[in-house]
């Protein structure tokens, strides 16, 4: 194949005009190089999904936290959370704390 040719192959003419060659490093220019290029969006849509996981737990965990807060109005509910959760007794009251965990067979 000459060049002639060459030069003469569509592909080529397509490729050599200078508006394809400008789009084309525009295109690229603005897919990586650019400040708000496409792998820059790409990394903020990332974090923006992290975040809004994040936003979703914690409006569980405060969700959880109210009804916790509901149920402790009364005062049953609160002693037996008092003693579930931090061990506390009545003063003519002993408690003993038995850890399964530890005892081997």
């Amino acid at each position: 194949m000459t060049f002639n040719e060459f030069r003469k192959n569509k592909i080529v003419r397509f490729f050599s005009n200078r508006y394809v060659i400008i789009l084309l490093l525009f295109l690229i220019w603005m897919l990586f190089f650019d400040e708000n290029s496409y792998l820059n969006h790409r990394e903020l849509n990332q974090e923006i999904n992290k975040l809004e996981k994040t936003i979703e737990f914690y409006k569980s965990e405060a969700e959880k936290d109210k009804k916790l807060i509901k149920n402790l109005q009364d005062p049953d509910s609160l002693e037996k959370f008092a003693r579930e959760e931090y061990n506390m007794k009545r003063k003519d009251e002993d408690i003993y704390i038995i850890d399964f965990d530890s005892i081997k067979e």
